[in-house]
């Protein structure tokens, strides 16, 4: 018997989420990424005695638009606590945290997996929280070094309930909350850069079982990927200690990217351990029914309400809203360009195929269209029109206006010398190939109709691809019928 027949994984998650906002979460500092180590800090940044922070609003209104699109409770009077730990790279020795009263309680993520099922994975919290330094141990031979630019930087952790079943309901749910933040435009959801980080509490237990086993935490994934191989290596790990009747060990473990392997970093302290107490230096602040109304007027559509939106509005089916909405700048896009169409399902196909090869051809998270809204809808109104062909529109059109990104279809037609052929030009061809090949006009009208490929693939070559197959074929049709 295998372990999944035997075993159930049980996971839940800790996601840190950087947010967008300009400057820290208690000071003015800049959170821009890549500047020279320890150049985005200040006296409150680096602890120094009698410093004061100062609440950033901001970062308390993503938090918020996260909780609702969550479909989490907003705690309406919130404190923040000290959670008193010991790192180099915390210059306070405490992290000013939300215990008592996080912004947001409880709610919701719906999820879709590959196999089509629907699963709600449930949340604990989200809370606001300060980012910690970093520390780089491969900077020098001897010393580890410090760079506090990301200390302060303003966080939200959204932690689950421990009810993610296997690694593919966690990276599944990932992707749905890297695609949530980027619409909310809270976060640019980069996990190569920090700013979207994942720890995953791991246990197994015995199907069946009520009682959760011995969780295990583990940290440094940098991507969504690396978050499903840690989970499935934990999972046969674990079950194999179990199967030793060894004992599990409740520790921190860091996931090797190379390997796949996790190991062990330090047992895992208990809550008791931090010392949470209210934070005296930030007073208490309140969320009024005047605040939180306005925070949810104001924000962006979730990918959920856009993928109702392309099926309602648009017309496009639910697998083409799921794939179009996968990227925040490719919805956006095919808004943009269909206020320039109505052919809602052709803008949809030229962005799943064409226009989808090359962003994956891009070795970045930044993704730049390769041609503008006007180019594209002006390619498709002219396929719809019958001013170029489908096949000359992908292999000829298509590759110009990326080239040259100041010119439209007319121009492409006239530099690459792509005038369709006339419907008098096409007959004149029609009957010249019908005539070619008297054999299989009458086989074709004894009832082999599939000849109509072969009388077409000529006709397309001896007008070089330059004449509208629907036309073509309409004429081909009618003609074949009138030499019957």
């Amino acid at each position: 018997m295998s372990s999944q027949e035997t075993y159930q994984v049980v996971v839940g998650l800790e996601v840190h989420i950087q947010l967008l906002t300009e400057s820290k979460l208690f000071a003015a500092d800049s959170t821009a990424f890549g500047k020279e180590a320890n150049t985005n800090v200040s006296v409150i940044t680096l602890a120094h005695p009698g410093t004061m922070p100062k609440l950033n609003k901001k970062a308390v209104e993503y938090a918020i638009r996260m909780g609702l699109a969550c479909q989490s409770k907003i705690t309406r009077h919130c404190i923040f606590d000290r959670k008193n730990y010991f790192y180099p790279d915390l210059p306070k020795g405490f992290q000013t945290t939300q215990d008592r009263t996080p912004i947001c309680v409880g709610g919701t993520v719906p999820i879709t997996l590959k196999d089509g099922r629907n699963v709600d994975i449930q949340l604990n919290r989200i809370h606001l929280e300060e980012d910690a330094g970093k520390s780089m141990h491969d900077q020098d031979n001897e010393d580890s070094l410090i760079d506090l630019n990301r200390a302060g930087v303003p966080l939200i952790e959204l932690v689950t309930e421990p009810c993610i079943a296997s690694a593919e309901e966690a990276m599944t749910f990932l992707t749905e909350i890297r695609s949530m933040v980027r619409y909310l435009e809270i976060c640019d959801g980069n996990m190569e850069q920090g700013s979207l980080r994942c720890d995953a509490n791991i246990s197994v237990k015995k199907n069946g079982a009520i009682e959760l086993g011995k969780k295990v935490e583990v940290k440094n994934m940098n991507s969504i990927r690396n978050v499903g191989r840690a989970i499935k290596h934990e999972f046969e790990r674990q079950v194999k200690l179990l199967e030793a009747g060894e004992e599990i060990i409740s520790e921190t473990r860091l996931f090797d990217a190379n390997s796949g392997i996790t190991s062990g970093m330090r047992t895992k302290e208990e809550l008791n351990d931090y010392r949470y107490f209210p934070e005296p230096d930030l007073s208490p602040f309140t969320v009024s029914d005047e605040w939180l109304a306005q925070i949810r007027d104001e924000m962006p559509p979730t990918p959920e309400v856009m993928r109702e939106t392309l099926i309602n509005k648009f017309g496009l089916s639910d697998y083409d809203a799921n794939v179009l909405c996968q990227e925040k700048r490719v919805v956006d896009f095919f808004v943009e360009v269909s206020q320039k169409t109505s052919h809602y399902k052709q803008v949809a196909n030229w962005l799943m195929g064409p226009v989808k090869s090359i962003l994956n051809e891009q070795e970045t998270e930044d993704v730049k269209m390769p041609l503008s809204a006007v180019q594209l809808a002006d390619l498709v109104n002219a396929i719809e029109d019958g001013k170029i062909n489908p096949s000359m529109a992908n292999k000829q059109v298509f590759p110009f206006l990326i080239e040259h990104s100041n010119k439209l279809v007319a121009d492409a037609i006239k530099e690459l010398g792509l005038e369709q052929v006339s419907q008098d030009d096409i007959s004149d061809v029609i009957l010249e190939v019908l005539g070619q090949y008297p054999d299989k006009v009458k086989a074709y009208q004894s009832g082999k109709k599939n000849l109509i490929g072969m009388f077409m693939g000529e006709v397309m070559k001896q007008t070089q691809g330059s004449a509208d197959p629907k036309k073509t074929n309409e004429l081909l049709r009618q003609a074949l019928e009138e030499q019957n």
